[in-house]
């Protein structure tokens, strides 16, 4: 039935469009696979990303808590973010979840243009 995630969608305000195709294509390396009037996307490698432009208000952070992108490298990838100006919050930092069978990582937290908290992830 379920074969994966396709994307995941967010809202941002149409003002704030160029700031986030700055981050998730100049930051981040996402490449841009489709844009239209009202929003954009992504490509993360192996799902997509989506925003629409129509959002008026600030939005808050809901139930779903972050979204985790795939690298092979924490902590360039925490570079790039740090030095685009945008704070780690947590990590780059391996760390193994007591699970069965064990869930060696390494990871660190960002928050996106957006205000979108950012997982960088990698297994180990």
């Amino acid at each position: 039935m379920i074969k994966g995630i396709h994307h995941i969608s967010m809202k941002c305000r149409p003002e704030e469009l160029d700031k986030v195709k700055s981050f998730y294509m100049g930051v981040l390396g996402m490449s841009l696979c489709r844009e239209w009037d009202g929003g954009v996307m992504f490509d993360t490698g192996n799902g997509l990303v989506e925003i629409f432009t129509n959002g008026t208000e600030d939005m808050q952070k809901g139930v779903i808590n972050h979204v985790a992108f795939a690298t092979d490298n924490v902590d360039e990838v925490a570079e790039k973010v740090t030095e685009a100006g945008y704070k780690v919050f947590v990590g780059p930092a391996s760390v193994v979840i007591h699970s069965d069978p064990e869930f060696p990582l390494r990871m660190a937290f960002c928050n996106g243009p957006l205000g979108e908290e950012i997982e960088i992830f990698c297994e180990l």
